[in-house]
């Protein structure tokens, strides 16, 4: 799903009218339809509903809502932040249509009377005063009613954007901005739906009528979806066997470290490769075999400090090659010795290779030999990983993540999954993909290697989509994490939790799917 510009959102809508024959009323309609099912579906116990609407598109947006709702018996209490006569055009015209009569406010005074009062004194409130249209500065009328809104103990929804945020996503938002507990958007999202904390709840995206050849954007930006992904998960054929979906080859773990690679293994089987093969030296093997029976293991020869020694690269370049996937680095350790086998293994292995963690650090100061030209390479970065490949500070990766990610793609052509909050996914075209699922109780040991051995095994499933099967395992390590934390909370979060709740995500990414609509915080 692209994300879009504020103007860019103004130029869709016009062009669904103009060249795909959709009258802008239509559209109009749909939104408050859209709006209207949202609050019906999710707030069953609110009876009274109170909406709040500026004079534009978005006030227009907000008197559909109010129609609808009392259409399907809720007690609605509208009020309208203009004399009607200010109205135009299709706000207008909703106007006229309006079953109720409204409390109209065309000062901030107004709002002290006792019919307002009533309107903010709802069960729930619907923000309908500025949409993503919105240029600053708010006015005193409408900055007055944000205030009472937000002053409101009842949940407040917000109609395309909450009134008075920048949808551009400026980093530095100024003056005042409603608060919101869901946020209700159509066709695309703008980049501070996706970037930026507008909403303690969800963020519906609702398609009202423009078709995709009409949501065009310049940005070079995608949201993944699970209806992005869905289509990689059909039925298995009746005659598959343990060879029909890849083998994966993981090359990692030392002394102290053993876990790591074991958890990229398991995490490739449990998102559905047919086999994994674990690489690791001897004197760790038996550690790693214990953690899973499923796991079949390799001893490498190794230095004296328990990781991988050089010498073990004819080895690996034996062992991949009748390997579909290979997954480098987790817990393979800095050793100078060790680090060389990686550059030497990364460079002379022809099948699509992941990445991760001290593999990555065996680049630091060498990027330039990093490069996928001509085959499938994927790195999955943290921050501090990234920032030691580019040679800057991790301050810096962070205050302009899109761009470090799609430089380095594009310098270095391969696919960069750069992680944290909203993981990005670079490919060297200049895409970037963004990833909203995942939680902060993720932030602990070892769920990187669970990512690395999800891409790996996705990948070898899919080795004519490879990249489709990387944004897939983002989304799945995400929405995994999600699953497992219902059950766990934050806290208590540990990285092998994802790997007993991929089943879940599997489920939840097929069911999500079938719905026309996306939400991005909601439970997909």
């Amino acid at each position: 799903m692209k994300i879009v510009s504020a103007s860019e959102m103004r130029q869709i809508d016009g062009l669904t009218s103009e060249r795909f024959g959709v009258p802008s009323i239509t559209l109009m309609e749909n939104a408050g339809a859209a709006v209207s099912d949202f609050v019906l579906t999710r707030y069953p116990q609110a009876k009274t509903v109170g909406i709040v609407c500026g004079k534009g598109n978005n006030g227009g947006d907000g008197l559909v809502v109010a129609r609808k709702l009392q259409q399907a018996g809720r007690e609605v209490r509208l009020l309208l932040l203009a004399e009607p006569a200010e109205l135009r055009g299709d706000a207008a015209e909703m106007f006229q249509r309006l079953p109720l009569k409204p409390v109209i406010a065309s000062s901030s005074q107004h709002l002290n009377s006792r019919e307002a009062g009533s309107v903010f004194a709802a069960d729930l409130l619907i923000d309908a005063i500025l949409g993503t249209g919105f240029r600053p500065p708010v006015s005193e009328l409408y900055g007055a009613a944000i205030a009472a809104l937000n002053a409101s103990r009842a949940p407040v929804v917000a109609l395309d954007i909450p009134s008075g945020a920048d949808a551009d996503g400026a980093e530095e938002q100024t003056g005042i901005i409603g608060r919101a507990d869901a946020i209700v958007t159509f066709t695309a999202p703008r980049r501070a739906h996706v970037f930026w904390e507008l909403s303690s709840g969800p963020v519906r995206i609702a398609p009202i009528g423009s078709p995709d050849d009409a949501v065009l954007s310049s940005l070079n930006l995608h949201l993944i979806t699970a209806h992005d992904i869905a289509p990689l998960f059909k039925p298995r054929p009746r005659n598959a066997n343990k060879g029909s979906f890849g083998h994966v080859l993981a090359l990692g773990g030392s002394l102290g470290k053993a876990g790591s690679v074991a958890m990229a293994g398991i995490a490739a089987l449990r998102s559905g490769a047919g086999l994994a093969t674990v690489a690791t030296p001897k004197s760790v093997l038996a550690t790693v075999a214990g953690f899973h029976p499923e796991l079949m293991t390799e001893p490498l020869p190794e230095t004296d400090a328990g990781s991988i020694a050089l010498q073990a690269k004819n080895q690996v370049a034996e062992l991949a090659k009748n390997k579909t996937v290979l997954a480098i680095g987790p817990g393979i350790s800095r050793h100078p010795e060790t680090s060389q086998m990686v550059r030497d293994a990364v460079n002379n292995q022809v099948q699509p290779i992941v990445l991760d963690a001290d593999g990555l650090n065996a680049f630091e100061g060498r990027a330039k030999e990093l490069n996928g030209k001509g085959r499938w390479l994927v790195i999955t970065p943290h921050p501090g990983e990234m920032a030691r490949l580019l040679g800057s500070t991790v301050a810096e990766v962070q205050r302009d993540r899109i761009g470090a990610a799609r430089n380095f793609s594009r310098e270095h052509e391969l696919i960069v999954v750069l992680k944290g909050h909203r993981t990005l996914i670079a490919r060297p075209s200049g895409e970037v993909w963004v990833n909203t699922t995942g939680n902060p109780g993720m932030a602990t040991g070892g769920t990187g290697d669970i990512l690395t051995g999800m891409v790996a095994g996705l990948m070898a499933q899919m080795p004519s989509r490879i990249f489709a099967a990387v944004m897939a395992a983002v989304y799945l390590h995400g929405l995994a994490g999600d699953v497992a934390c219902e059950t766990t909370g934050e806290q208590s979060l540990l990285a092998t939790d994802l790997v007993d709740a991929m089943p879940e995500g599997f489920r939840r990414v097929r069911q999500a799917a079938q719905r026309d609509f996306v939400e991005i915080g909601g439970q997909p």
